[in-house]
């Protein structure tokens, strides 16, 4: 049963800052699929960042938004959105979308992961979980840690998504 005050959200009803700070309005993707992963600079699955950059090159005419919201939550983050930034530039030469460093889990997390959280009965266990959305905004599928970003797990459902 949904909560009251979520009846009418969707994923395109939110909005995130950016790494640099910049308000991202979610309304923007409206339409398009978007996969949101919470990640982070210290983790045993930190390589997966090149598993979404590869989707991100994958599917770069294809609609398909990507958002990393790095996180420390579990305590794997570097500490400022600048170390966060220069990493996954040098490292991993992302394209897609970094925003700001956020709570994914508990009583502070971001707004995004709290409606998830609420309408959907998902909460990331550990960084690099992954959720897709469709161009509607809403929850289609997600995936734990282990399914790298770039599997056919993904990819399939992206492909029907488009």
């Amino acid at each position: 049963m949904m909560t009251g005050t979520s009846v009418a959200q969707n994923f395109y009803n939110f909005s995130i800052n950016d790494i640099d700070g910049n308000t991202i309005d979610l309304k923007q993707f409206e339409g398009r699929p978007v996969l949101l992963v919470n990640t982070a600079s210290r983790c045993g699955f930190t390589k997966q960042y090149s598993n979404l950059s590869n989707l991100h090159q994958m599917y770069l005419d294809k609609n398909l938004v990507i958002i990393s919201t790095p996180s420390n939550s579990f305590r794997q983050e570097l500490s400022s959105e600048e170390e966060v930034k220069e990493f996954c530039l040098i490292n991993y030469q992302t394209k897609f979308i970094l925003t700001e460093i956020i709570d994914v889990k508990g009583a502070n997390a971001h707004p995004l992961y709290k409606w998830i959280s609420d309408d959907y009965g998902k909460t990331p266990k550990w960084n690099f979980n992954k959720f897709l959305f469709d161009g509607q905004g809403q929850l289609v599928e997600n995936w734990s840690s282990m399914t790298k970003p770039d599997s056919s797990k993904i990819t399939s459902i992206i492909d029907q998504l488009i």
